[in-house]
């Protein structure tokens, strides 16, 4: 008769496997947590100090978009309207068109700083040339005549600032209403239009900004007074250039003009 042998349960089957995977998993912890400190003893004591902070460098001067005339160029400013003192050791002379909307945008916006920083502080004396484009701007010589007619009547830059912010109204009928807006004797300003009073002088200023190279309005010559009502052309400006182009030419020529 033969005898049955027992019969192995499944807990009696996992349980080695149990003890097994238990066993292998408490080697492998110890094993990282050995990794781990060694590890943070090298990190410890082969790590190298933060690197100083680096020190940035300055950038360099941005450049000057100032031209230097190529030749000898002297410009006349004796009988042209201004603004700041006739000492001043920078002159800055604008060759200008009341109909271009790039001066009317100087005007607007870089004209007010440099009056600000330069001319009040009796450092620039701003010079102002008529320079009409009359084949594409019908009304600029008109409105160029208006504004020395107004001077005339010690008003110039009331009547140019008034034009300029009024591009759109410059037809003779326009003109005598700023005239009008402004305070002028109607009688005398109608006079000097029709009289044509300042054309020839206008004519010379296009003479003479053809002459130093002007192309297009407003063009600017910087430069240092000379006797007899001139000034000596030393840097050049072409267009509605922003404040700080004309900043580092002015300061250009002051030191310049401290150094010699």
């Amino acid at each position: 008769m033969s005898t049955r042998k027992p019969t192995a349960t499944r807990d009696q089957v996992l349980a080695p496997v149990i003890l097994i995977l238990i066993g292998l998993v408490i080697v492998g912890g110890i094993g990282y947590l050995g990794r781990s400190a060694r590890r943070s003893v090298r990190e410890a004591t082969h790590s190298t100090p933060p690197s100083a902070p680096r020190v940035a460098e300055p950038s360099p001067a941005p450049r000057s978009v100032a031209e230097t005339p190529s030749s000898a160029l002297v410009l006349e400013i004796a009988d042209a309207p201004s603004r700041g003192a006739k000492e001043a050791p920078v002159v800055l002379v604008e060759f200008s068109d009341y109909q271009c909307p790039f001066c009317a945008r100087h005007v607007r916006e870089t004209m007010p700083e440099i009056e600000r920083e330069y001319v009040r502080t009796r450092k620039v004396r701003y010079v102002f040339r008529d320079f009409p484009l009359e084949a594409i701007h019908p009304h600029a010589f008109r409105a160029a005549e208006a504004a020395r007619c107004a001077g005339e009547q010690g008003r110039f830059w009331e009547m140019h600032d008034r034009l300029f912010a009024h591009q759109n109204a410059l037809t003779s009928k326009d003109l005598l209403a700023h005239a009008e807006a402004l305070g002028l004797n109607l009688r005398r300003f109608r006079r000097c239009l029709e009289e044509r009073r300042f054309a020839e002088r206008i004519r010379r200023d296009l003479s003479e900004g053809q002459r130093a190279g002007v192309r297009g309005t407003p063009s600017f010559f910087l430069g240092v007074p000379e006797s007899g009502g001139k000034v000596r052309v030393l840097r050049v400006l072409r267009g509605a250039q922003p404040y700080e182009a004309f900043r580092q030419a002015v300061e250009e020529l002051l030191r310049e003009g401290r150094s010699s």
